[in-house]
């Protein structure tokens, strides 16, 4: 039991901090390969939740860059910055401390559906 916790743990917080590669296909594919591979639903619905943050996180930042020819994108993205750094980390936390509960980040779109536990 306690392995399969620590398990959980690893790959929740690894899903959530995929975002902090620099590489855009490598932190979209570490969750995408965490969802195919694993079979805890606690762990697959933590990789959704980080591919839905990620794609929001792209689409806000296309918007916002397109907001700066009005001068509002700018602070927009700077805001957008500190989400990109912060909200991962708080559901990295949020993983470790509470294993047995996926995280949701809040205000994004959820394209990819998942299950509650």
């Amino acid at each position: 039991m306690d392995d399969l916790t620590q398990r959980r743990k690893l790959l929740s917080a690894l899903a959530h901090g995929a975002i902090f590669f620099s590489y855009t296909f490598i932190a979209i594919g570490i969750p995408i390969a965490i969802l195919v591979i694993s079979d805890d639903q606690v762990v697959k619905d933590n990789a959704k939740e980080s591919l839905n943050f990620h794609f929001n996180i792209y689409i806000y930042a296309a918007i916002f860059f397109l907001l700066t020819f009005v001068l509002i994108g700018i602070p927009l993205l700077v805001l957008l910055g500190v989400a990109i750094f912060v909200m991962p980390i708080i559901a990295i936390v949020h993983s470790v401390s509470n294993p047995n509960k996926p995280y949701r980040y809040p205000f994004i779109y959820r394209l990819l559906k998942w299950n509650a536990v």
